[in-house]
Parts: C-alpha cells; sequence; structure tokens
C-alpha cells in the first residue's frame, strides 16, 4: 500500500471519527434560608444531565445535555413521603429562571418596588415566600434554553417541536426521580405560560408513557387552547376573550368612566357578562348585524375599554392585542405591557400600529439575567463559558407538526390524564393585568374541558392584582405562595408537609 493511500485512510478514519460526546456535571452545595419565618437548610445540586435514545440494534445515542438546579430540603427523615416539584417556564425558548428566582426558590428578584421598576445594579435577596419548606424543586431547562444544548454532532432543532420537547422533559424527569430514588414521592409539576401547556402534555406522557401518576400540576398563566389566543381572521374567540384584561388594564390606567372606576372586581364581573352574551351575539353576525346593533356595541366597547368611538368603528368591533398594548396610551405617548399592562413604555414613533417593545419583559430582563448569571457562579460554584440563554427566539420556529391546520389544544390531553389518575389536581394562577394569557380565556378552556361532573372539584384557581409573572408585586407574591402551598397540602394524604 502506499503512502498516499495510507494517509487516505488515515483522514477518512479522521473525517468518520464521531464527535466527543460531553460528560455529565454536578456541583454539590449547602445552604440556609428564612421561609415564612423558619430557618430551613438545604443541598443545591446544579449540573447537566445527557439525554439518549434508544435506536434499533444500537447502543442508545446521546442527543442532548439538560441543565438543571435541584434543592433538597435536608432535615427531612422520610424522603419518600417529601413532595417534588418538577419546574419550567415557557416561551417556547425560556429558560426556568422566572419561576426560580421569582417565587419557588429559596432566592428571588427584586424586579419592582411600589409598582415601578427598579434600576441596575440588581438584587437578589432571601425568598421568604419559597416552596422550598414544603417541596423539594427541580428547575429544568428545555434545549436550547439556559445552559441546555443538544450534544455535538446533532442539531438544536430538533427539539423545537412540541412532542419532542414533551418526550425530552419526560426523560429527565423519568432519569432524575430514578437516580435520586424518588419514584415513591409525591409529585408535582409548575409551568408558566407555554410551560403550562408542556405540563399538560406531560400529565399525558408521564400517565400514559411511563406510567408516572402525579399528585398535582400548578400552572401559572396558562395556555391550553392556542385558539384562545391567535387573533386570526375568522376565529373571533380572543376578541371575546381578551375584553375583560383590556377593562382591567384600563382600569389600572385610570381611563374607564367614572362609574366603572370604582371598583374593580365589579366591573370584570359586569364587563365579562357583556363579552358573553351581547358582544358574543354581535360577533357571530358578523355583516348580518344591523346598523343599530352595532352603535350599541360600540358604545359598550368604548365604555369597557378606554378607547375611542373612531378606534373601535374601524377595527370593526375587534381589537386586536398588539394594537390595544399602543392605542390605549397614544395620546400621552406611551404603550403598555402585554406580559404585565401595568408597565408604560416608550416608542419612537406614535403613529405606528403596533409597540417598538414590551416594555414588562424591560422591566425583568435585566434584573433576572443578572442574578442569574451572577448567582450560579458565585452562590452555586457551577462555572460555564456558555451564554445562559434566559429566553430564546426559537417559539418564532417552534414546530406543531401534528397540528398542522389546527389549534394546538392540550385541555383534552389534560382532561384524559385527570380522567386516569382521578387523584390529580389541577391549580390555576391568573393576573388581571396579563395580556399575553389573559384569566377570561383561561376560564372559557377549563369550562370547555367536558370534565366528568366528579373530576370538577380537583381544579381551583387563583387571581391576582398583576401581570404575567404576578410574583413581580409583593402582594400578589404573597397570596401566589399561600395558595401555592395550600394546594400542594390538599393534594396530599398528609396534613403537615413543612417539618
Amino acid at each position: 500500500m502506499s503512502d498516499k493511500d495510507k494517509n487516505d485512510i488515515k483522514i477518512q478514519v479522521k473525517r468518520e471519527k464521531k464527535p466527543k460526546i460531553p460528560k455529565e456535571e454536578l456541583v454539590e452545595t449547602k445552604h440556609s434560608a428564612i421561609i415564612s419565618d423558619k430557618s430551613v437548610s438545604y443541598t443545591v445540586n446544579v449540573g447537566t444531565m445527557l439525554i439518549k435514545e434508544e435506536e434499533e440494534e444500537k447502543e442508545p445515542q446521546a442527543k442532548a445535555t439538560i441543565f438543571y438546579i435541584a434543592y433538597i430540603r435536608d432535615d427531612i427523615e422520610n424522603k419518600e413521603s417529601r413532595p417534588i416539584t418538577f419546574s419550567f417556564n415557557g416561551g417556547p425558548g425560556s429558560s426556568s429562571v422566572w419561576l426560580h428566582l421569582g417565587v419557588l426558590g429559596p432566592r428571588r428578584v427584586i424586579a419592582e418596588e411600589n409598582d415601578n421598576p427598579v434600576p441596575p445594579p440588581y438584587r437578589l435577596v432571601n425568598n421568604e415566600y419559597s416552596l422550598l419548606d414544603v417541596t423539594d424543586l427541580v428547575f429544568i431547562d428545555p434545549v436550547s434554553t439556559g445552559y441546555s444544548r443538544a450534544v455535538p454532532g446533532e442539531k438544536n432543532t430538533q427539539f423545537h417541536e412540541y412532542k419532542k420537547d414533551i418526550n425530552t422533559i419526560g426523560e429527565f424527569i423519568r432519569l432524575y426521580t430514578s437516580r435520586i430514588k424518588r419514584w415513591n414521592s409525591p409529585k408535582f409539576l409548575i409551568g408558566e405560560s407555554y410551560g403550562t401547556t408542556r405540563a399538560a402534555g406531560l400529565a399525558g406522557y408521564l400517565h400514559e408513557d411511563l406510567g408516572m401518576f402525579l399528585n398535582g400540576i400548578m400552572l401559572i398563566s396558562c395556555i391550553l387552547n392556542f385558539q384562545t389566543g391567535r387573533f386570526n381572521p375568522g376565529n373571533d374567540l380572543p376578541n371575546i376573550l381578551f375584553l375583560p384584561t383590556y377593562s382591567a388594564t384600563a382600569w389600572y390606567h385610570k381611563k374607564l368612566p367614572e362609574e366603572l372606576q370604582a371598583d374593580l372586581h365589579q366591573t370584570l364581573k359586569e364587563v365579562t357578562a357583556f363579552a358573553m352574551n351581547d358582544y358574543t351575539l354581535a360577533l357571530m353576525k358578523g355583516d348580518q348585524l344591523s346598523s343599530d346593533e352595532e352603535a350599541q356595541i360600540i358604545t359598550q366597547l368604548v365604555r369597557y375599554t378606554g378607547l375611542s368611538e373612531k378606534y373601535v368603528r374601524g377595527a370593526n368591533l375587534r381589537i386586536n392585542i398588539h394594537k390595544f398594548v399602543k392605542e390605549l396610551l397614544r395620546e400621552e405617548h406611551r404603550t403598555v405591557g402585554r406580559l404585565d399592562s401595568r408597565f408604560k413604555g416608550i416608542d419612537r414613533d406614535d403613529t405606528g400600529a403596533e409597540v417598538e417593545f414590551d416594555p414588562s419583559y424591560a422591566v425583568i430582563q435585566g434584573p433576572y439575567t443578572a442574578t442569574l448569571n451572577d448567582y450560579v457562579r458565585r452562590d452555586l460554584n457551577f462555572a460555564s463559558d456558555l451564554p445562559y440563554e434566559i429566553l430564546a427566539p426559537i417559539y418564532k420556529t417552534w414546530k406543531y407538526e401534528d397540528y398542522d391546520n389546527q389549534y394546538l389544544n392540550v385541555g383534552e390531553t389534560l382532561r384524559q390524564a385527570m380522567s386516569m389518575n382521578p387523584f390529580l389536581k389541577v391549580f390555576v394562577g391568573n393576573g388581571y393585568y396579563d395580556l399575553a394569557t389573559p384569566f377570561f380565556a383561561t376560564e372559557y378552556t377549563f369550562s370547555h374541558l367536558e370534565l366528568d361532573p366528579s373530576l370538577r372539584k380537583n381544579i381551583s384557581m387563583g387571581f391576582y392584582e398583576a401581570g404575567h409573572m404576578m410574583y413581580l408585586h409583593p402582594p400578589s407574591l404573597a397570596k401566589l405562595r399561600d395558595d401555592l402551598v395550600n394546594f400542594i397540602q390538599s393534594a396530599l394524604p398528609l396534613t403537615d408537609i413543612s417539618e
């Protein structure tokens, strides 16, 4: 064999050599926090876990590394009876940072004070409202978020799909539960925004594919039926379901008539009744609506939204959320937030149809990004030169391959999971100023699950005078903590889970 042939073989072997698979990492630290006026000692495990897939006649192949942060309370003798909660956020493309440093973990970010944003440098403080006193916590970053990535040789995009995402996170939960020997512990999921979509999907996957039955699911700022949130021509449902939140927003910014400004809850009750009856009937009639009927509906919409008659008429009675946040305070040269409509922003051009940015996301982006990056390295001793992806823009290309030409609706998945496991309980947290996942849309979804009457008592809801991340607002955070603790207690056969 010639030297040239030998060199060609060496080059070919080098080309065919498989990429090096990263090793799993794990860093453990010890801490304590004051939660609900008591000192709680705990261990934090920060690391990455390899997710593998079985292939026919082959060894399981590594596909991705999932980054996670787990908090385990130290002074629990009987780990089997100790609840464990798996947490994630939404996007799709969001890391788990919001629920982690906003409400659940033993440290929290101060992002607002007196309903106003805070300037840098930002503060991470003891979280007296953490749930660590009542449940262990595992925060999961899906692929392309946080430090989670596909392994070399694999593409991140293969994980950017509804079902693939469910299977990957479900596999992480199975592996983690097995490794720490917690299969018989009470298990909970908590998700926010698209994370509620993921949680409902996971309930189906864990129950049906893995036989892992859950005690409870906590849905924060919920969307299960995507028809309720898509402002597409011919789909009038969002126009109806967003209206009460438009009214709440106008109420907060004092744009409603005096009689409606007196009591938010009474106003929302009135607007909801109008939305379910006269407004729904008017939109159902479409072009068959008479001029007199149209005039009456316009008058009411103007009264309930704070918008001008000219705008409502020009919008053909259908108020798009992306235009509402620009229009409400246009004369004041301000916009309102989508995630939390309490917050105001400033655009360069007041004449545009839609906002340049979401001012309520601007309130949280800086504080959560800075504190997470500092906390992971400084307090938890985990170092990585990868950028921690707080919110990757993969929602723009996210796929729903089994739901082409239809709206994703995992409400049916949740209904079936609750029917299979009649002990499964669900809590739903709603912010009145949330224009991303409005509370009335969530109420509509749950009242249309067609759940058996015997199971309806398993669903409970909480309402808060804040937005999508209601925990930014200290009074709402305190109430949310109480609601979540009471829910976990209700989903267990135990009377005290804090000792």
